[in-house]
């Protein structure tokens, strides 16, 4: 049986938390808007790239393991 751990969930949570940072950064001191557009823009995002990136990066982490064979440690 094939585990992915929590490799898939650390990472999405990192690259999509930097890339959203980044853009709600550059929005604000581009274009000043209310906290409400923020909250409406942001929000929805985080959820969709989130769920999307988990969805990516936990089959690949899995296709990997199948393909390497990959098994469980062996303390002897």
């Amino acid at each position: 049986m094939f585990d992915a751990g929590d490799g898939p969930a650390v990472f999405g949570i990192l690259i999509v938390g930097a890339l959203v940072a980044g853009g709600a950064l550059y929005v604000e001191f581009t274009y000043s808007p209310p906290y409400w557009v923020h909250a409406v823009l942001w929000g929805p995002l985080i959820v969709i790239l989130t769920l999307g990136f988990l969805r990516l990066s936990k089959s690949a982490l899995l296709v990997l393991q199948y393909k390497n064979k990959a098994g469980e440690g062996r303390v002897e």
